[in-house]
Parts: C-alpha cells; sequence; structure tokens
C-alpha cells in the first residue's frame, strides 16, 4: 500500500475528508478532525456481542437460520431495534443460502473465522454503530451511510471494507457479505445505501420511513424521511383517490437517478469511516473540544467491495477516487456499465462472444419481453409471435427460440437453465430503471405502470395493512410491491395477469414491456422506427440517465479482484464482468492490477444453490476468497494476486449431499489452462 508515490499523495492532500470542494482547511496529517459537510446528524449504539450485536443483531449463526422471521412486541409499532434486527435478518439471508448443506456453517457463516474455520462460537460481533444521512442540505437526497466499528478494531494495524447495499436494499444489505468479511478481520465497515435502499412511501396515509425506520407521516418526519415524493396535499390527495393502494419508493421514484451517485456515495461512507474512527482513537486537542486526526489513507488500508450493485458502486468509487481513500477492490457479481461495447474483443474459448458491453436497462428490458415465455406464459409466447419478435408454431418451439435470443443478445448458454428463474427479476428491473434513470414522478405511471401489493389469485391491486407498512424498513428490499399494469383491459392488474389492449389477451401486460423496451433504445419495440410525441420526449430522458451511470474502466492502477459467476442470468458476465476487463485493458493496458476470476456453476442468487444443486455452487465464498487475497496483496506485495482464471466447481446431485471445498475449488495460484488471459485488448476465457 504505501508505496512512495501513493504515501506522497496520500499527505498531499491528507484527510479532505469535509464536503468536496473544501480546500480552505489545514490538511496536515495533524489536523482537527472535522466532520464533513454533507452528514447530518451522527447517531450511535454500542452493542455488546452477547445480547446484541453488529453482525447478526443479536441472533447469532442459529438465529439467522431460524425458519421463523423474529417476532415484534407489538406488530403495530414496531421498535427501531426490532426493526433492526430483522432487517438484519431479511437481508443476510436475502443474499446468502443458508441451507447447512450449502455451506452455512461450515464453508461461511458468521461461526466461520477469518481463517475459514467452523466455530462452536455464535458468530456475534461486538462494536460499536454510526450511523447518518449524506445531504446537500435540502433534506431530498438523504443517502443513509452507517460505519460499524468493532470492538476488536485495532488502530495500530488499522483497515477499512465498504459494503455498499446491493440491489436496491437498504442500509443493512451488505451485512452478509461485505459486511461479514470486515467484521471478521477486524476492520471498521462502511456502508451506504446508495440512495436507493427502502424508502417506503403510501399515500393513503402519507407516510414514511424515518432514517431508524420507523413510520411516521411525512410531516412529522420532515427531512428525517428516507424518501418522500415532490407532491402537494392536492396531488398527493388526487392520486390516492384514482389509484387506492398504490405506493412509491425510493429508488424509482425519487426523480435523482440515484445510480449516478453510486460511486460518490461509497466514497462518502469511507471518509465517514475516517471521521468516525478519527473521533474515537484521535488525540484530543488541548482545549478538549476536538480530536485530531491520527488515522489517514496513508495509514489505513481500504478496500471497496460488495456484491451486485453494491460490487460496481466499489469499482466505480475507485474510478473516481483522486484522493488515494480507496486502496483496492474486491467484488463479486458486479452490475457494472461499460461506457462502450467496442475497442475490445471478448472471446469464450476460440470464438468471439455474440454480443458484448450492454447496459443495464438494455440487456434488462430485452429480458422482460421474453424470459416470461421461457417460465411458460404461453400468452406472451403467443403474442411475440403476432407481433413478430418470435417464432415457432407450440409452445416448446416458442420458448426454445426465446432461448436462443437471448444467447444471440449475450447470455451465456450456461445461464440458460436459470432464464426461467429470473423472468420476474428482470421485470422488476426494466419498470423500476425506466422510471429511475428518467426521473419521473411517481405520478406519471410511465408506460402504464404503477406499483402496490396485489391479490395473488386475481392480481387486483391491494393497500399494505398497517402491520405491512410498519415493518417495511425490515422486510422491503427496496423495490417495493408489483408492477401493477393500469392499461389492462377490464382495468387494473398486476403485469402478471395483465391484459394487452393490442392483443387482448393476458399476455402479462407485453404493451407496457414494449413501451419500457422503446424508452430504453430510442426505437418502437416493434417496427424498429423512430418514437414519436411524449414516448421520444421520455425515451430521451431515459437514455439521458442510462449515459449518467457509465463507467470508464479506469481503476487508477488499483489492484482488483472481481469475481463473476458464469451462469448468471441477470448480470450477463458478457456486459458486465468480461466487458468491463476489456474496457480496463483498453483503458489502463498494462498498469493494470485487474484479475478476474469466472466461477461455473455460480450466478447472481446463492440461494439457487439449495433449491437447485444441480444446477448452482454459491458465490459467496469466492467473495471471501477474493478479499483475503487482496488483503494479502496489501499487507505484503510480495504476495501476489492470483492471476485470473476459470474456477471449474462441482454441483451436487441433491440437496441432501453437503457441500465441501471439493465442489468449490479454491481460486489457484497456477491455473495454467484454466488462465483467462488478456492480449492487447482481447480478453480469452477458456471453454
Amino acid at each position: 500500500m504505501n508505496t512512495p508515490t501513493r504515501t506522497a499523495m496520500a499527505l498531499a492532500v491528507a484527510m479532505t475528508l469535509a464536503a468536496c470542494g473544501d480546500h480552505d482547511r489545514d490538511d496536515s496529517p495533524a489536523a482537527v478532525n472535522q466532520k464533513p459537510a454533507y452528514l447530518g446528524t451522527v447517531t450511535s449504539t454500542t452493542y455488546d456481542g452477547t445480547t446484541d450485536d453488529l453482525l447478526t443483531a443479536g441472533l447469532g449463526v442459529t438465529g439467522l437460520a431460524a425458519a421463523a422471521t423474529p417476532a415484534y412486541n407489538d406488530p403495530a409499532n414496531p421498535t427501531a431495534r426490532e426493526l433492526r434486527r430483522n432487517a438484519i435478518y431479511a437481508n443476510y439471508r436475502a443474499v446468502l443460502d443458508i441451507a447447512a448443506n450449502s455451506g452455512y456453517g461450515t464453508l461461511y457463516g458468521p461461526n466461520v473465522n477469518a481463517a475459514g474455520a467452523p466455530t462452536n462460537g455464535t458468530g456475534m460481533v461486538a462494536g460499536t454503530e454510526y450511523l447518518a444521512y449524506a445531504d446537500d442540505g435540502n433534506g431530498r437526497q438523504n443517502v443513509t451511510l452507517m460505519v460499524q466499528v468493532p470492538a476488536s478494531f485495532d488502530p495500530a494495524n488499522p483497515c477499512i471494507v465498504t459494503g455498499t447495499s446491493s440491489g436496491s436494499r437498504g442500509i443493512y444489505g451488505a451485512i452478509g457479505s461485505a459486511g461479514e468479511w470486515g467484521l471478521k478481520n477486524n476492520c471498521a465497515v462502511a456502508y451506504a445505501d446508495k440512495g436507493s435502499g427502502t424508502g417506503l412511501y403510501t399515500f393513503d396515509d402519507d407516510s414514511v420511513n424515518g432514517q431508524n425506520g420507523v413510520r411516521a407521516t411525512r410531516t412529522a418526519a420532515a427531512r428525517n424521511a428516507q424518501f418522500a415524493p415532490e407532491l402537494t396535499d392536492a396531488q398527493r390527495t388526487a392520486f390516492a383517490q384514482q389509484y387506492p393502494g398504490r405506493v412509491a419508493f425510493k429508488h424509482a421514484h425519487s426523480q435523482q437517478n440515484p445510480e449516478k451517485d453510486w460511486g460518490k456515495v461509497t466514497l462518502q461512507a469511507v471518509e465517514f469511516a475516517f471521521y468516525v474512527l478519527n473521533e474515537r482513537y484521535g488525540v484530543q486537542t488541548g482545549d478538549g473540544s476536538a480530536r485530531t486526526v491520527r488515522l489517514t489513507p496513508a495509514n489505513t488500508l481500504t478496500i471497496a467491495s460488495s456484491i451486485s450493485n453494491g460490487a460496481g458502486s466499489a469499482l466505480l468509487a475507485a474510478e473516481q477516487d483522486t484522493r488515494g481513500l480507496i486502496d483496492a477492490v474486491a467484488a463479486t457479481e458486479p452490475q457494472i456499465q461499460p461506457n462502450k461495447a467496442t475497442g475490445y474483443t471478448i472471446r469464450q474459448g476460440a470464438v468471439d462472444v455474440p454480443a458484448q458491453g450492454k447496459a443495464l436497462l438494455d440487456y434488462s428490458s430485452y429480458a422482460a419481453l421474453y424470459q416470461p415465455c421461457i417460465a411458460g406464459s404461453a400468452g406472451r409466447c403467443a403474442s411475440l409471435v403476432q407481433k413478430g419478435l418470435l417464432s415457432g408454431t407450440d409452445l416448446v418451439a416458442r420458448q426454445n427460440n426465446a432461448k436462443a435470443r437471448l444467447k444471440a443478445y449475450g447470455w451465456t448458454a450456461d445461464a440458460e437453465p436459470l432464464q426461467a428463474a429470473h423472468a420476474l427479476t428482470n421485470v422488476l428491473v426494466a419498470v423500476t430503471y425506466v422510471n429511475a434513470y428518467g426521473k419521473f414522478s411517481v405520478t406519471d405511471k410511465v408506460c402504464g405502470f404503477n406499483w402496490g401489493p396485489t391479490d395473488a389469485t386475481t392480481g387486483d391491486p391491494l393497500a399494505f395493512t398497517a402491520a405491512q407498512k410498519a415493518a417495511s424498513f425490515a422486510t422491503q428490499n427496496g423495490i417495493v410491491g408489483t408492477p401493477i399494469y393500469e392499461d389492462s383491459v377490464g382495468g387494473a392488474k398486476a403485469y402478471s395477469l395483465g391484459v394487452s389492449p393490442s392483443t387482448g389477451i393476458n399476455d402479462q401486460a407485453l404493451d407496457g414491456f414494449l413501451c419500457l423496451r422503446s424508452l430504453a433504445t430510442g426505437v418502437d419495440a416493434v417496427t424498429g422506427g423512430a418514437l414519436s410525441g411524449d414516448l421520444a420526449t421520455q425515451s430521451a430522458r431515459v437514455r439521458a440517465g442510462m449515459a449518467e451511470v457509465l463507467a470508464t474502466g479506469n481503476l487508477r492502477g488499483k489492484p482488483a479482484v472481481i469475481v463473476s459467476g458464469r451462469s448468471d442470468a441477470l448480470i450477463p458476465v458478457n456486459h458486465a464482468s468480461r466487458a468491463y476487463v476489456g474496457l480496463n485493458a483498453s483503458v489502463e493496458g498494462a498498469n493494470s492490477k485487474l484479475r478476474y476470476i469466472e466461477v461455473t456453476n455460480a450466478n447472481h442468487f446463492d440461494s439457487f444453490a439449495n433449491a437447485l444443486p444441480t444446477l448452482v455452487v454459491p458465490l459467496h465464498i469466492y467473495l471471501f476468497r477474493a478479499l483475503d487475497a487482496v488483503y494479502a496483496n496489501l499487507k505484503n506485495s510480495a504476495t501476489a494476486l492470483p492471476p485470473s482464471q476459470l474456477v471449474r466447481t462441482q454441483t451436487r446431485g441433491d440437496a441432501s449431499v453437503a457441500i465441501t471445498v471439493q465442489n468449490v475449488p479454491l481460486i489457484s495460484a497456477a491455473p495454467g489452462s484454466n488462465a483467462i488471459t488478456v492480449s492487447g485488448t482481447t480478453v480469452t476465457v477458456p471453454e
């Protein structure tokens, strides 16, 4: 880490930990510690590691795996502590497979120590948790930042790990991934919810989530609201009357395109961590009013990490880090969008891949057309044929044609068995991100869609119960409810039962998804012709938002390890990880320290390891191995990063067989024929 060049740079800009652009302060290493200007009130809570803790909220390894969700003392009025506990319970289980035979408790989990060995302990971690909003002063951004400092943190050997949330999750979204590794390795963990977490707004009672999850009216919460739409009371009342039970949520409806700031807020989380650590460990000034800066980027190891959207945020933060805040990156299955799809080549075996480097909304809106057909929607298949977007005379032939189209669009053959299982996910992504990129108001009803709970049988819109709203901080994953197709023939229905006006059949609201596809691409999804009128205007807004989130590929020479599953059907490796490696090669060339680990039989959702044991192994363990490798390299530069490689795993015959290290072999120091090579700007991945 502390090469002369880096140390000189870090000292030259030492501790610019106030708001970006604040150049008037004394930034010498002995400067007075100052709270960054964008931070609001900082609250802290200390956990003893016995009755409650940082990692498991007092549940321990057994409680996190328990089938029953922890109960509230009063379900109508859960306390902030109860909401935190249940949020950790839900988020941990959402990103990890907690089945014992999938490796929980033996290969990974709170009781598995930093060396990877299972113990008889509970896995609880004592320490202090700090929370604050990052905001520009108007209360509309309110990005939640959190720093967890374990009691084992050693200021003489300091380290920080980032844990930006995955998906659209709230502040505890990375607790079981980067958070767990950091706490086990005695590091402070710097979390961010990316400005997209939770933030459920309900029109009927004008209520919001506060920072700690407790519900309040928009007026009572004021600037403590995670999210409140910019609506007058008259607009709210009119919308609630016309669309009863509908909701808004932050990622889709904040009108700020939060993704454009995911790198920035990850860096702000690191700055928050330095502020907190210096408040704890800095030397008190002579008058006792403040602390001096003791821990700086020059003497502290900082690794940007996380999974999925959080992993993409880590890469973006490293790209944007001009002040030496981040030393290295370890990221799995990153949702990262290269700023170009040309200038590099991806090969699998001896064959160039059919498509590479497409944007998230491009490929997700494409998948949202075809995956429902693969999942068994005969109506969707039939309507696609009617519109000339699919071929085949029966359901099986049509499904096979849909699979072939997705493969030609860039999905790997390995992902094909999981296409059907991802139909709902890409539907949610398509509707959410069109709204987010276009910065649309919830009242715009883009492409005929609103959001809310629906009846599981009839598809009719419902309203959240009081208890559901009260628990929303803990139960919602940041994408709230179901897309409701307001334009369905006969009245509003859940998208899955939506009847398209142009076809008159239940084709899962195909007309609405063709509209979304048109907004994403800028051309009519059926004819390929130019858009006009409102559609053209809306599309321009969406595509402008898409352009705001693109990655440059320049990691500034930082050591980095990216891990992805070859079977990923949500974030296809040809469009994300592989493409990013190619982009990085075209930008950094020989200066690059990026390594790419691709894992067979691994996909975006580890929960499939238990549900589909013959197809899937957990990817999570490889995040920890990547973090171990990066950390070892930072501690001792003589410890080389592993070469880029394909790791060949072994699936199980059924879920009754326990996964062992033979199923998920180690990353090799000498991969031989399994090496992934980068020659010039050509990335070659073994078949």
